[in-house]
């Protein structure tokens, strides 16, 4: 196992010297001010911005990235300060330029002049949409900007295989982190680390209970339910990626165990949504895994899970399949993407502005008649962009989303067997993102976005191209 998680060139380069002068007394001050900005919002985080500040000084940067994410969710997300996440995330970058060296060399995204587009298109609905400070920070600091910081971040980790395998296992034991804490949720009824705004917002809508029923739909730091879903069963392969590509027998158990975790703590969630698009990236996982034997060892990991699951869990199920065949939630739901539709046929180009109140007031005139209540987003992410920003700026969001899964897809097909299960899981976390999105927010959602532009730069960095083919070379001459 411990060949598999720390290989012995990433001990080397642990207790390697520090960082050339004159950096690294700027990566100190780096270092001690991510650390500070958590400490700062939240005093009693002062140990955790004690170990952040460790980690940067020992350029642990795969974990340095899982801690980006987890201050995404509980921090911004969840304690409600929005922008934490956004300072460490181009102060991580800041580092990683000023510690650049054959071993950990930089690089950039490619098709600049898209990311550009992007950027620039989305000024003006962002400055029409700012109408509170919430949506001021919300899309263009983070939805916008931040794609291409988390998507530059996951670029710089994924110099390598084993970079990648280090960070999916950071990111694999943070997800199974927040399923373990949605099974307590569940099983106890207990919120660990509650906030009081959270669970404010929780009472106002009766906790997501079941009407007649004594079951809630469980949203850990997610808050929402569907939120929480999305994540779960996006990071879900990530440790059955892992889990496929190792091996150690006691690396496969730990992973499998990782996998079962994440499934059991998404089944809390009842998510209707997330369980569709797991199943539809099931399918793309199988296609991407490598090889015939390990789509034999999936298929047979499948039944055994469905057949725990309809035995063990039949409540449950039976409740999500009575919350998924709910006629009168579909109806509502279609309903607010009509609205949605006929925004974007009167704002064609622009859209109503980038911002949740914006859209609650311009959007009212062209409200359908089965849409009964106002609602302050599409629940669609495509819809969202659409409608708020405009077709253009949907266009080109596609249009990158899609360039960056086709780099994806190259560094798969240059990728020997066993490493295609990595980079395929990521792809199939990917496919849950995309396909969620369509009936709720998902790449318009700061902390879910991060976490798949994240996972996209990864796998699709022209560093780890470079070293899969030289590996691919080296197999050939040896």
């Amino acid at each position: 196992m411990s060949s598999i998680i720390w290989e012995k060139e990433d001990r080397k380069a642990f207790f390697a010297p520090s960082l050339p002068a004159p950096f690294s007394f700027i990566a100190l001050l780096i270092a001690l001010l991510s650390g500070g900005l958590m400490a700062l919002f939240e005093p009693y985080l002062i140990v955790g911005a004690l170990v952040l500040v460790l980690i940067l000084l020992f350029k642990q940067y795969e974990l340095a990235a899982g801690c980006v994410l987890l201050v995404s969710l509980y921090i911004d997300w969840y304690l409600d300060y929005r922008v934490v996440a956004l300072i460490l995330a181009p102060l991580l970058l800041v580092l990683l330029f000023l510690t650049r060296s054959p071993e950990r060399p930089w690089t950039e995204p490619k098709v600049w002049w898209l990311w550009a587009l992007f950027l620039g298109l989305s000024i003006f609905p962002a400055i029409r949409g700012a109408l509170t400070i919430h949506d001021l920070v919300l899309y263009y600091p983070s939805v916008i900007l931040g794609a291409l910081i988390m998507f530059w971040l996951g670029l710089l980790i994924g110099r390598d295989i084993a970079s990648v395998r280090r960070f999916f296992i950071v990111v694999a034991a943070f997800a199974t982190l927040i399923a373990i804490h949605t099974i307590i949720q569940a099983t106890t009824g207990i919120t660990l680390l509650q906030s009081q705004v959270a669970l404010a917002y929780l009472e106002s809508v009766s906790n997501y209970q079941f009407p007649g029923e004594t079951v809630y739909r469980l949203g850990s730091f997610f808050i929402q339910p569907n939120f929480n879903g999305m994540f779960l069963a996006m990071m879900a392969f990530i440790p059955f990626g892992l889990f496929v590509e190792s091996r150690s027998l006691p690396a496969k158990l730990l992973f499998l165990g990782e996998t079962l975790l994440i499934v059991t703590g998404l089944l809390f969630t009842y998510s209707a949504s997330a369980w569709l698009g797991a199943g539809v990236a099931v399918i793309v996982f199988i296609v991407l895994v490598g090889e015939g034997r390990y789509r034999l060892q999936i298929s047979l990991f499948l039944l055994i899970a469905i057949a725990v699951l309809l035995l063990g869990f039949s409540s449950q199920v039976n409740l999500l399949l009575q919350h998924a065949s709910d006629p009168a939630e579909i109806q509502l739901r279609n309903a607010v993407w009509q609205t949605a539709l006929r925004v974007i046929a009167a704002y064609p180009l622009t859209g109503v502005g980038l911002g949740h109140q914006a859209y609650l007031e311009r959007a009212e005139p062209f409200r359908v008649i089965g849409q009964v209540l106002p609602y302050d987003h599409p629940h669609n992410s495509y819809l969202e962009w659409g409608a708020m920003a405009g077709l253009p700026v949907l266009c080109v969001f596609v249009i990158l989303l899609a360039f960056t899964v086709w780099q994806a897809l190259r560094n798969w097909l240059v990728a020997e067997a066993r490493v295609r299960s990595l980079l395929g899981a990521a792809l199939a976390g990917i496919v849950v993102l995309c396909f969620t999105s369509w009936s709720n927010q998902g790449w318009t959602l700061p902390t879910l976005a991060a976490c798949g532009w994240m996972l996209l730069g990864c796998i699709t960095s022209p560093l780890l191209r470079n070293s899969l083919l030289k590996e691919r070379e080296r197999m050939v001459e040896a």
